[in-house]
């Protein structure tokens, strides 16, 4: 509507504006203030319009990087792309996958930036998975399976779904279910009109509701600011009109379909390239988009940035296993397991005793954790409980871990019986259940070598902390906070980094003199917060040890970016080689900065990850931190490989998930030096 008024007003404002629903950019200047008047299309009620100059941009100014943005969306727009959430996608060419009842539409994420060497426009490919299903369709489904605890059954099924409704491509997240209303409820416009959903819908989209008895889906929108306070709304949704989103947790465990699904979306580098070139192409040769930048004096290149990378190189102590206790209800093939487990365990070097096996009489939660409980009562020097479990049971797995983790802890692994069920691949089954249960007892699988001597290392992002304690940086120290939403980070963080440098104390009969953050989870409006807030309240924990003055680094870790990285070899695109790093022309003016690609690529197109040091006092150079984070991809024990993002931040995002989905509650403190979540 806001569109439409000012559209209204050209003849002032001029044919060349960028609009965005409240900041207005010209390329003239008008009067400092100017009052327009329009009538609003739904009640023909007169509206003011006031357009206030607030300033003026030179072009290198970073505050133009919001208008370029907004010049970006009107042209993405003119070539036809759908703006769905951030990304533009394009349902014209979208896949149809009939046999999954999924469409994958193709689109791609852009953003221009402001960096060394200039400024640039930013894209990489994104794909949008849509079901055909519609919410009204999932809900006759659960209808059919489960009628007595039919409301239940969707209230779990479809609270916290993102769905999207096609007559205008947004997408919502369902917050809850009213039962209680209907299609032929009524609601009120901004006029002041009363009507129903089926007349709105039927007026404004030409939509006929089929269903009048379904009940509305309900939208809790971010609570907005305006004078007098912060205002709620909901927005109330039609089952029938809103199409779920995402890959069904069915699908997810179906090998075969997610082949094909991946097929359409983790595509080459060369097919990556393709794309980002036939959008330039798409841009570039349309007169209209040309018309809309070109009245800007803007233009977007053709071809994508070439420049010259660095690559890092490449570069045990293990557990004795003598008290385990083994809850089963198939003995054969539980054996056969523990056959299996001696015949791997003494060429990798741990030593294990014959385990303590226990049948139960059936598998029922309850006697699983009745069982463990008793035995781990009746016999306090077993050091880890092993339970083979039957299905995906998701209660039995909770009821075990809060068992093994908070009440009684003790490291715990659970085992799938589908896992061991194919005798080919048991020896190798085996062995990486065997490594893992190592990792858990405090046991190292290995190591690499850091030449910075006392170097402590955490992640303090998303409620579980991270330490090293060990000279070699493969022993661990972790902790758990809930908090609220809105508690400031740093008051959990200082219980957990107290708690941590004590532990390290006690190992190591000092404390250490470097300490290295990586703080995850942070975006680019939130660097100088952080600078300014939470880097000082982390110098001041230090306060609490008389005459301690550590030298402390601070990097943030950032996954989410649209930066895509390629190698260029014999003429063609491929993904570049784990170590592969960029430090300029990319980077940014105002922090040191680098991207590093430190995993592996199977499939798809090489994704970094973005560093950026906020405070360095250890006098670290920009070589060494990126030699120092490489080889923290290396360190997480639960892959035989680099990972995306330094182990400590791996280790959190486990442990968080085990926290908050399956324990719901903080970890026994007795656990805090293992990978028990692992």
């Amino acid at each position: 509507m806001r569109f439409g008024m000012m559209k209204d007003h050209r003849s002032t404002t001029g044919e060349v504006v960028a609009f965005d629903g409240s900041i207005l950019y010209l390329p003239v200047k008008l009067k400092d203030v100017v009052v327009l008047k329009s009538l609003r299309r739904t009640d023909n009620q007169e509206i003011q319009i006031k357009i206030q100059m607030t300033k003026i941009l030179p072009p290198s100014s970073d505050l133009c990087i919001p208008f370029y943005n907004v010049v970006l969306r009107r042209v993405m727009k003119i070539i036809g792309l759908k703006l769905v959430g951030r990304n533009h996608y394009d349902p014209e060419s979208a896949v149809i996958l009939g046999k999954h009842r999924l469409q994958v539409w193709p689109g791609y994420s852009t953003g221009i930036k402001r960096t060394d060497g200039g400024l640039y426009l930013c894209i990489d490919v994104s794909h949008k998975v849509l079901r055909n299903d519609s919410v009204l369709d999932v809900m006759n489904t659960l209808y059919q399976q489960s009628k007595e605890d039919f409301q239940d059954e969707c209230t779990k099924e479809l609270v916290g779904s993102i769905v999207i409704t096609r007559y205008n491509n947004r997408t919502y997240r369902i917050d809850a279910i009213e039962w209680n209303k209907s299609p032929k409820d009524t609601f009120t416009l901004m006029d002041g009109t009363v009507t129903t959903f089926v007349d709105y819908y039927s007026k404004n989209y030409g939509i006929t509701i089929k269903e009048m008895d379904q009940p509305l889906l309900l939208h809790r929108p971010k609570e907005r600011s305006r004078q007098g306070g912060k205002v709620k709304t909901y927005i109330l949704l039609v089952p029938e009109l809103s199409f779920m989103t995402g890959i069904p947790e069915k699908m997810r465990k179906d090998f075969r379909a997610m082949k094909d699904l991946t097929m359409h979306i983790n595509v080459s580098g060369e097919q990556h390239t393709h794309s980002i070139k036939q959008l330039l192409k798409n841009i570039n040769t349309n007169p209209e988009s040309l018309n809309e930048l070109g009245g800007w004096g803007l233009e977007v290149g053709t071809e994508i940035l070439m420049c010259v990378n660095k690559l890092l190189y490449h570069n045990t102590n293990m557990a004795d296993l003598h008290h385990c206790f083994l809850s089963l209800t198939n003995p054969s093939q539980a054996e056969e397991l523990v056959s299996t487990f001696k015949k791997v365990a003494t060429p990798i070097g741990v030593q294990m005793v014959r385990p303590i096996c226990v049948e139960l009489r059936d598998d029922r939660t309850e006697t699983y954790v009745k069982t463990i409980h008793s035995h781990l009562t009746s016999q306090p020097n077993l050091q880890l409980v092993v339970c083979i479990i039957f299905g995906n049971r998701d209660d039995l797995y909770s009821a075990i871990k809060k068992l093994c983790c908070v009440k009684n802890p003790i490291p715990s692994q659970a085992i799938n019986v589908r896992t061991i069920s194919q005798q080919q691949k048991l020896k190798s089954v085996a062995q990486k259940i065997l490594l893992q249960m190592n990792s858990k007892l405090g046991g190292e699988l290995w190591t690499v070598n850091v030449p910075l001597a006392h170097l402590t290392d955490s992640d303090p992002s998303a409620g579980p902390r991270f330490v090293f304690t060990s000279f070699s940086l493969t022993r661990w120290y972790s902790r758990v906070i809930f908090q609220t939403p809105n508690e400031e980070l740093i008051h959990g963080f200082r219980v957990c980094l107290l708690a941590a440098l004590q532990k390290y104390y006690e190992v190591n009969h000092n404390l250490p003199e470097k300490i290295v953050v990586y703080r995850d989870g942070v975006s680019d409006g939130q660097l100088k917060m952080v600078e300014q807030y939470e880097i000082p309240q982390l110098i001041k924990c230090f306060e609490t040890f008389p005459s301690y003055e550590p030298k402390l680094v601070f990097i943030v870790v950032q996954k989410r970016i649209n930066t895509t990285l390629y190698s260029w070899a014999a003429n063609s695109f491929g993904t570049p080689p784990p170590g592969t790093v960029v430090d300029h022309t990319l980077t940014q003016k105002d922090w040191v900065d680098f991207y590093l690609m430190a995993h592996h690529i199977r499939q798809g197109c090489g994704l970094p990850t973005h560093y950026i040091s906020l405070y360095n006092t250890a006098n670290l150079t920009p070589d060494h931190l990126q030699r120092l984070t490489f080889k923290m991809c290396h360190l997480y024990w639960n892959w035989p490989g680099t990972i995306r993002v330094p182990a400590p931040c791996k280790y959190a995002h486990k442990l968080a998930f085990l926290s908050g989905q399956y324990l719901h509650s903080e970890p026994a403190i007795q656990l805090s030096d293992k990978l028990f979540f692992l």
